[in-house]
């Protein structure tokens, strides 16, 4: 209900381009308002544009408003994402991934009503039902050691795409390490 009084409070529409959860930039292009043909195009991360009058594209500035600062206030943190790495055909987590477990505990603890996706990928090494089901496996093997350590099931999932969406492209049943991974994603 705040959230909506602060838009509904602000003087001028406008319209400010924040980063992807994957922290990427894209860009917004306002063609029409109110059936009038606009120009502008916000591509600068955190820049903002006046939506009335003549467009302009401008820098954030430091000084907002308090409804402004309050309005960013309640964004919820970027999303984390980490990945952990296993070994040829196992579940077992290499010794560089292992710390990772403890970062992300600690990354969930951190944030009130978390929601953790957690995807278990292969390389190209044996079947496609195999592949399957080893990076569901993978992706549950990590559920369990984060559940382990006193993080609530209910607010994690697992899945596995198997060697779909390899992160190395190879052909089929070539070794790569670094298709052999979980990617964990706390919102």
């Amino acid at each position: 209900m705040m959230l909506a009084g602060l838009l509904v409070g602000c003087a001028t529409p406008s319209l400010t381009l924040l980063p992807s959860e994957e922290g990427k930039q894209g860009a917004v292009a306002v063609i029409e308002e109110n059936g009038v043909a606009r120009e502008t195009v916000v591509s600068e991360l955190n820049s903002r544009t006046n939506l009335s009058g003549r467009p302009r594209t401008r820098s954030v500035d430091p000084k907002l408003s308090a409804r402004q600062r309050a309005l960013l206030d309640t964004l919820p943190p970027p999303p984390v994402r980490l990945t952990l790495y296993f070994r040829e055909g196992t579940t077992q987590l290499t010794s560089e991934s292992e710390p990772g477990l403890d970062f992300l505990k600690k990354e969930i603890a951190g944030r009130p009503g978390a929601e953790v996706q957690v995807t278990g990928y292969t390389d190209t090494l044996g079947s496609d039902e195999d592949n399957d089901r080893l990076s569901q496996r993978r992706a549950e093997e990590v559920l369990a050691a984060l559940a382990d350590q006193g993080l609530d099931r209910d607010m994690m999932s697992a899945v596995g795409r198997g060697e779909r969406e390899l992160r190395v492209r190879t052909d089929d049943g070539v070794r790569e390490p670094a298709n052999r991974r979980v990617v964990v994603t706390v919102r």
